[in-house]
């Protein structure tokens, strides 16, 4: 019986490992304040001036590193500010982040982006408080294409909030505050890709909490 129960916990325990094995965070800090943190490239799809990233200060970070990620500029309403993890490669995955619109007035908000090829394809789901709706798109050659929307969903700017996505497969799953939203499917995308953060046009938002978690096999 002693032996049985041995087993068990270090079954349990080694899955645990396993499972601690395929997930990764990505903490900002102050050695970084200022500048597009180290590990990370600052992108965009669309031309014009933007997409300007950097850590800063915020005492109320969810991870409590006093510091996060902004993208800090007022592009045209056609750009896509983009900030990618270049030691990045997923497929199958669940991806978190904690997001606060901090201002813009052609938009806010922002999201997550997975299986980034290139800033002309990749996708992203993001939340526009000004609008009041959640999205998922695929962006193709450089043309965002909706795959689903959740409307009158409120999340009030300057608050913290967090974005959840899983993709297994074809499968797109997206949540809100915990809450599923959307579900979607598509195979265009079909490769391994970076994962990063997206904003657009002069959404000037904060990002803390990135975590994600490999579900490949």
């Amino acid at each position: 019986m002693r032996w049985m129960t041995v087993m068990i916990v270090v079954l349990l325990c080694t899955s645990l490992q396993a499972a601690d094995d395929k997930t990764r965070t990505f903490p900002f800090g102050k050695d970084d304040v200022d500048k597009v943190p180290t590990g990370w490239k600052a992108d965009k799809t669309g031309k014009g001036d933007g997409s300007v990233w950097k850590v800063v200060a915020d005492a109320a970070a969810p991870s409590k590193s006093g510091h996060v990620l902004a993208q800090t500029a007022a592009g045209p309403g056609s750009l896509f500010n983009l900030c990618v993890a270049d030691n990045t490669s997923y497929k199958d995955m669940e991806i978190s982040v904690a997001f606060k619109a901090v201002r813009g007035e052609k938009d806010q908000g922002g999201g997550i982006v997975w299986r980034y090829q290139d800033a002309n394809n990749y996708y992203v789901a993001r939340m526009n408080p000004l609008e009041d709706n959640f999205r998922v798109y695929k962006v193709v050659d450089g043309k965002r294409i909706q795959l689903a929307t959740k409307d009158d969903v409120k999340v009030p700017a300057g608050e913290w909030h967090t974005i959840k996505i899983k993709q297994v497969g074809d499968k797109i799953e997206c949540y809100l505050d915990d809450k599923k939203h959307l579900d979607a499917k598509d195979e265009t995308i079909q490769k391994a890709g970076k994962i990063g953060l997206w904003t657009k046009a002069d959404a000037q938002t904060s990002f803390d909490s990135l975590k994600v978690q490999d579900l490949s096999k």
